[in-house]
């Protein structure tokens, strides 16, 4: 998805770092897993709060957990039980993109999401 007219990457690294909270959020879409896709019909979701996922990259590769926060800021998901330690010896939780986990199971107590999914639904099907 290009941000702007511009092919020129760091163009291209400046609208993705001032860019908005609305857009942002269009950033952290993550796939649905096959069984959830074929249920709702749609592809891919914005990850959130509560939503269980499974890692698919990285050091942390095949761990599910519930994603505990999601910093738009930084483009990141944070994942239950994916914590490093630092030097003083807390824990502290690893950020991962969210384009590098799948939805294994949505939170569906917001009625606004399951509302996302109908009109994502009307839209595919024209």
């Amino acid at each position: 998805m290009a941000l702007t007219r511009s092919k020129k990457p760091s163009k291209q690294r400046k609208a993705l770092y001032n860019a908005p909270l609305h857009v942002r959020h269009k950033f952290m879409t993550a796939k649905l897993s096959d069984e959830l896709a074929e249920k709702y019909g749609v592809k891919r979701l914005p990850v959130r709060k509560g939503d269980t996922v499974k890692i698919l990259r990285g050091d942390w590769r095949g761990h599910e957990g519930k994603v505990v926060d999601v910093d738009l800021k930084r483009g990141r998901i944070f994942v239950e039980g994916v914590q490093v330690k630092k030097a003083d010896g807390t824990l502290v939780y690893y950020p991962i993109h969210p384009s590098k986990v799948v939805i294994t199971k949505l939170d569906l107590s917001d009625k606004y999401r399951t509302r996302i999914i109908e009109r994502r639904k009307e839209g595919e099907s024209k």
